[in-house]
């Protein structure tokens, strides 16, 4: 018997090595968050969803992720949803902001349905989601992985695998975020495509654990790629950071930096136009909330 409302939260995360170019990416877990609530209704097939942060965005993704879990257990001609979301991720910044939301709206429709899954397939049934509503290129299971289990996870995007995970000691994440929006559908996929090589190789790095050298080479190549200037990332570096580098297709910046050096980038950063959002390294699973 379903309870008829879930309620649940999903975490942040920014790119290590994006997965466009070669379909093997990794992602860092940041502890800015999505809220998701959801309420079944008697209207089948029917699901109405409102972004509370930023209502004139599209709600295609938190339409496709709720039929996604519907469908999983052939409840679709039996419910529909109305779902609020809240977050506060800037949204087509490059900071996975529909990844996030996709997890976070799985669990609480598994909790509205009073269902439970095993964690790999709720990544993976938002991953489809995101690719049913258009928002990824890859499905782009690093970010989903990340920012539903935390830390850091080096993956195979295409067979939809976490080859490797790790715990790094380091835990301040500083994000420079332009005011301008960028949206995946706008990428020039096959540009990127000519990298795919070079991504590799900069994926082996994360896999064997320089994943910080990993982050700032990945950051360079994307952003020479897409048109954005390095140098934000660069000053990062200058001032101390361990890694920086463009997350996700842009525009946003993140930089890793160790207490000691943190106000330093953090003023470095606070010349350019735009915000600058001071987050940890998130170490917890996303999870229904009660």
């Amino acid at each position: 018997m379903a309870k008829g409302y879930g309620r649940a939260v999903a975490y942040g995360a920014v790119t290590i090595v994006n997965a466009i170019a070669c379909g093997y990416g990794a992602a860092l877990g940041v502890d800015l968050w999505t809220e998701a609530t959801v309420e079944l209704t008697d209207n089948p097939n029917v699901v109405e969803g409102k972004i509370v942060n930023d209502p004139s965005e599209s709600t295609r993704l938190i339409e496709k992720t709720v039929k996604r879990i519907l469908r999983y257990f052939r409840l679709e001609d039996k419910f529909g949803a109305y779902v609020e979301t809240r977050s506060n991720i800037p949204i087509a910044r490059g900071l996975k902001s529909s990844s996030v939301a996709a997890n976070a709206i799985s669990l609480a429709t598994l909790s509205a349905l009073d269902r439970t899954l095993d964690d790999l397939t709720v990544v993976k049934l938002g991953v489809e989601a995101s690719i049913d509503a258009g928002v990824t290129v890859t499905g782009a299971f690093d970010d989903a992985s990340a920012s539903y289990f935390g830390n850091i996870t080096v993956t195979d995007n295409l067979k939809r695998r976490i080859l490797k995970t790790f715990k790094p000691e380091i835990k301040n994440v500083l994000i420079y975020v332009p005011e301008e929006k960028y949206y995946t559908v706008e990428s020039d996929v096959s540009k990127m495509r000519v990298f795919e090589k070079e991504v590799k190789a900069i994926h082996r790095l994360a896999l064997e654990g320089d994943y910080w050298t990993a982050m700032t080479l990945n950051g360079i190549l994307y952003s020479s790629i897409l048109g954005f200037s390095p140098e934000v990332a660069i000053s990062a570096i200058e001032n101390g950071a361990v890694a920086a580098g463009l997350s996700g297709k842009g525009p946003a910046v993140a930089a890793v930096v160790s207490d000691r050096d943190l106000a330093r980038v953090e003023r470095a950063w606070s010349e350019l136009e735009g915000r600058v959002i001071r987050a940890k390294i998130n170490r917890r699973k996303a999870q229904i909330l009660e």
